[in-house]
């Protein structure tokens, strides 16, 4: 996502395909796009990239929430639209199949039923090999599931939010569905450089987001200082820890780290190999859980938007 939007100003195409690549030569085997992201630019650049190497990773994409004719990003369920968000994003994939197809949003207009049905069908033209849903409940998740196997369900999950503990984690595990977590390095915030919310370009949408804001901000850059030396302690960095702890919670869990550098891939890549002890694992949870972190990750209209149990407001 943040090779084409979101967080700071997006790379040049070069530097973009060089991180594309380099994933690939570090192992990286999972490459997670949407039809949101960039608003088409991401899999256009992940088309022009990728495509002569397809056999090399597992390629997903979302759709169900895209730009509109009016330029602007709309949810979208309806059956007609799925199939078309599907249509443009093989297109732009220079592909003919994908391997995992979300659910960007669940279109809270439609029955559950209804959408994930047209994704059945996509399977079925073998347009998409399995079927994903991104930021539901375990209910809605379940209720999915009856009607086609889910093979995936994407939410946020990090040190610092949780949500996905409440019941999404132990239903994928009883399903036997793959739980992907994004942003499990809490959006930059659990990683070792700087941050200040003051130095954002007017775009990044870490700006709409409560915990990044003034007021809980400050609160919130002290949590960082518990997790750098836990990860001294353990011989890694911030984000390794961070990943690492994500990993620690279940075998069924897996996380996609995004990032716009080399150096922080290759990072990311080697906390593979970092085992935290079970004593770092408790005091990471005592240090930064739902009681510590403050503030809301949405603000109230993009709240509205998901479908997850949330944990109440953070305080």
């Amino acid at each position: 996502m943040c090779l084409s939007h979101a967080y700071g100003t997006p790379p040049d195409h070069q530097t973009a395909a060089a991180v594309l690549l380099r994933a690939l030569e570090l192992g990286y085997t999972h490459i997670d796009s949407a039809a949101l992201y960039g608003f088409g630019a991401n899999e256009t650049l992940i088309g022009q990239v990728l495509s002569g190497r397809r056999n090399e990773f597992i390629l997903v994409t979302k759709g169900g929430m895209f730009r509109n004719a009016q330029g602007q990003r709309e949810i979208d369920g309806r059956p007609e639209m799925i199939k078309k968000n599907c249509e443009e994003s093989l297109q732009r994939l220079k592909t003919d199949v994908v391997d995992v197809y979300y659910l960007h949003r669940w279109d809270k207009r439609l029955p559950i039923e209804e959408s994930v049905g047209a994704l059945a069908d996509l399977v079925k033209e073998g347009k998409v090999k399995t079927i994903g849903l991104s930021e539901v409940s375990a209910t809605t998740l379940r209720k999915a599931h009856a009607v086609h196997p889910i093979t995936a369900l994407q939410t946020e999950y990090s040190l610092w939010t949780r949500n996905a503990e409440v019941a999404v984690l132990d239903t994928c595990r009883e399903l036997g569905i793959a739980f992907v977590a994004f942003s499990p390095i809490a959006r930059g915030f659990l990683g070792g450089e700087p941050i200040d919310p003051a130095t954002f370009p007017a775009k990044d949408i870490r700006l709409g987001m409560p915990r990044f804001q003034k007021e809980h901000f400050a609160k919130n850059i002290h949590l960082r200082d518990g997790l750098s030396a836990v990860a001294r302690e353990q011989g890694c960095t911030m984000a390794q820890a961070a990943l690492a702890w994500v990993l620690a919670q279940g075998q069924h869990i897996i996380p996609i780290p995004g990032t716009t550098r080399l150096d922080h891939l290759e990072e990311n890549a080697r906390a593979e190999q970092v085992r935290l002890s079970l004593a770092a694992i408790a005091k990471l949870n005592d240090l930064i859980n739902p009681s510590t972190v403050s503030g809301a990750r949405y603000n109230p209209n993009v709240q509205q938007e998901i479908d997850t149990e949330e944990i109440g407001a953070m305080r």
